[in-house]
């Protein structure tokens, strides 16, 4: 006799893993075999309750930023989605018709992105819902963009608007200050969604590897996350903030709240990409962008040293006490 979790796999997630690797999930593993030449690029990422989400989000949400953030990172790193493994954590309040609009908004991008459903586990929790995704890439054989390849003279730049996902969730939980803002309902909707469902920049992949001297996803924020890949390639990095893609919505609610231009900074959830490129590359990835319908802006630099610097609307470089989002 099937057990409760075995029905579970059968009808809410068998009928995702369609891909032959996945073995019908009926094995204990996938098995893949990566193009020849070519490297696999393996990251995880997680999701939880109250921490990543909100309890009342839609189900069909939570699975989509579970597996985007993970597109995020293959993303930065040049390669192009293989597959991934789900591991589920459910508390006894999850109930069916929960799991349906969750697994229809996983297939949903599964389908969408090309990154199938392999494997995974579900299990009971006690505590909050969790959501963890290992996802995997291939590329080029030593072609992976690092954070480690910035150079001095590159040209900092960004995909996308900084910022949205921050100011999203500081509307979500003080929803007076989109109307102190002189926000639309459509602006702080976007802003909302911005934090609720984020937008891998999968498409620019290819470019971002034959381009790119460094990069990394925004997930913990932009200033925090500068310092990691200048840290990591040795660099200082100089960028300005009159610079930033903001959005319409972001530059009301900055312009109304001054002090939230370092939520901006600071504010996770993002996941933009952040690159290092060579002025000789720069056109070439502009282009390529425009062609991926993917905003690009400069920002700043990378020099020799050991210094970020982030120039405030007064020229003046910004004091942050903490850059980045951290869960400890």
């Amino acid at each position: 006799m099937a057990s409760g979790e075995d029905r579970l796999i059968e009808r809410f997630f068998r009928p995702l893993a369609r891909d032959p690797a996945a073995l019908g999930l009926v094995d204990d593993a996938a098995v893949i075999t990566p193009p020849a030449g070519a490297d696999l690029v393996l990251t995880t990422d997680g999701v939880i309750e109250s921490v990543h989400f909100f309890p009342d989000d839609p189900a069909d949400a939570v699975a989509r930023k579970a597996l985007r953030a993970n597109l995020s990172d293959l993303a930065a790193k040049g390669a192009e989605p293989l597959g991934f493994l789900l591991s589920l954590a459910l508390p006894a309040k999850a109930d069916e018709k929960w799991l349906a609009s969750f697994a229809k908004g996983l297939g949903a991008d599964a389908e969408t992105y090309r990154c199938p459903l392999l494997g995974g586990d579900t299990d009971h929790t006690p505590g909050l819902l969790s959501v963890s995704i290992s996802a995997f890439g291939t590329l080029p054989h030593g072609t992976m963009v690092k954070r480690s390849g910035a150079r001095a003279g590159d040209r900092i730049v960004v995909t996308g608007t900084i910022g949205d996902a921050a100011l999203g969730l500081a509307v979500r939980r003080e929803p007076a200050r989109a109307t102190r803002a002189g926000l639309s309902p459509q602006e702080s909707a976007h802003l909302q969604g911005r934090y609720l469902l984020p937008e891998p920049r999968v498409a620019l992949a290819s470019a971002l590897r034959t381009r790119a001297s460094a990069a990394i996803d925004i997930s913990d924020g932009l200033a925090g996350d500068l310092m990691k890949l200048a840290a990591a390639s040795g660099v200082s990095a100089r960028i300005e903030t009159e610079r930033l893609p903001l959005s319409l919505a972001a530059q009301k609610m900055v312009a109304t709240e001054p002090a939230l231009l370092k939520t901006v900074l600071t504010g996770g959830d993002d996941y933009e990409i952040l690159a290092a490129v060579s002025p000789a590359a720069l056109s070439a990835l502009q282009t390529a962008a425009k062609a991926a319908g993917i905003a690009l802006s400069e920002i700043g630099t990378v020099s020799a040293g050991a210094d970020v610097e982030i120039l405030g609307p007064d020229n003046r470089p910004i004091e942050l006490s903490q850059p980045s989002f951290s869960h400890f």
